[in-house]
């Protein structure tokens, strides 16, 4: 091993030992045929995956690694969801393949990837329920995890699924009120599937609680606003609300209701810290790893900040414990200048659900491009 290589296990070897799991935030038939997913799992401490709909549409749009497959499903003259679904479920499948020694060697906690029920569906509960179960039936891996976004018909989706026996990572959670909505949802779930008798440590979740977009709308109205106390505030909304939102978790999961579920053997649902790439290249570009350490959690990277963190980041321990105090004098400090925490929170909701949206949208205008191509060449 080069010295260079060690010294990228080493950095991200420290991480892992404060209890942060890695996770790779993307997906593409290419990663997973060239081997590169297995490289990054042996080489940088990589234990997890997670997908969406702007990762997919990233993917599959660009048509690389999928010929083959597309050329299939026209001849087969399949609808484009279809089409759609089976290139996504397909590339999850391989992907838990190679992660399923993960999942065996921890216990089912790490090894998974995730992957979302139709965006399209976020404020529709019972259809979020039942696509929840077919994306479960079609992957078909015990290391799948199923991703619910956190809408309000979003929550009691995760607590039907949860009590049926299906793994969940719970996305697009930006508010800390929302945040303990989800875990409130997650334990009804756990005492649902126990109800029926299901082996709850057969069941794990996580709370994929979002950071970068925070900054990047609180620290716009800040600039607008001007003032050296506001300037002074930017970049420090985003750490702050997620550092609270852990506080809630240590909170919730060292509680009675929790307790009497841990007796029966259930799993805690872990932070995951979701958008952790730096969007204002004014701050390091490890900042949402470095700031963002604690045990427990889950840290979904984009390659970049991967690669970042193995090249230099700093991590010095435990940077959320402890840190509740200053956190929340930095969300009131911005509250105090007129910016609406409440406000920015559900605007970030609505865009992440839309964005997401928009993203499989273009994702089946570009499949249905495809398809229709290789009908025509098929002929």
């Amino acid at each position: 091993m080069t010295i260079e290589a060690t010294a990228t296990a080493e950095a991200l070897q420290r991480l892992s030992d404060e209890g942060v799991s890695i996770w790779l935030d993307d997906l593409s038939r290419k990663r997973i045929t060239s081997g590169n997913l297995a490289e990054l799992i042996a080489g940088k401490h990589v234990v997890g995956v997670t997908t969406n709909p702007s990762i997919f549409q990233g993917a599959i749009g660009s048509g690389e690694g999928y010929e083959e497959q597309l050329a299939d499903l026209a001849a087969r003259e399949v609808t484009v969801d279809e089409a759609v679904r089976m290139m996504t479920t397909a590339d999850v499948r391989a992907a838990a393949d190679i992660l399923r020694p993960v999942y065996d060697a921890t216990g089912g906690r790490d090894g998974r990837v995730s992957i979302e029920v139709d965006p399209r569906l976020a404020h529709q509960t019972k259809a979020t329920v039942a696509e929840a179960k077919q994306l479960a039936w079609l992957v078909d891996r015990p290391n799948v995890m199923i991703k619910i976004p956190a809408t309000k018909a979003g929550l009691p989706a995760i607590t039907e699924v949860i009590g049926l026996g299906i793994s969940v990572n719970v996305t697009l959670i930006f508010s800390l009120e929302r945040y303990r909505e989800v875990m409130d949802a997650y334990l009804a779930g756990l005492e649902k599937a126990s109800a029926k008798g299901l082996d709850l440590a057969a069941i794990h979740s996580v709370a994929s609680f979002f950071v970068s977009r925070v900054d990047s709308e609180i620290d716009k109205r800040l600039t607008v606003l001007g003032t050296d106390e506001a300037l002074g505030l930017k970049g420090k909304a985003a750490l702050a609300n997620a550092r609270l939102a852990y506080e809630a978790y240590e909170e919730v999961f060292g509680g009675t209701r929790w307790t009497a579920l841990a007796g029966a053997r259930a799993n805690k649902q872990r932070p995951l810290w979701a958008s952790t790439g730096v969007k204002d290249p004014a701050y390091k570009d490890t900042l949402y790893v470095d700031e963002l350490v604690a045990p427990g959690t889950v840290n979904t990277m984009p390659e970049a900040t991967l690669n970042a963190t193995a090249d230099h980041g700093v991590i010095t321990g435990d940077t959320v414990s402890g840190g509740y105090a200053q956190a929340r004098a930095d969300l009131a400090a911005v509250e105090t200048l007129g910016i609406s925490y409440d406000e920015v929170v559900r605007q970030l909701e609505d865009e992440g659900v839309a964005k997401f949206a928009v993203a499989w949208q273009d994702l089946l205008d570009a499949v249905a491009k495809s398809l229709s191509s290789k009908e025509v060449d098929g002929e």
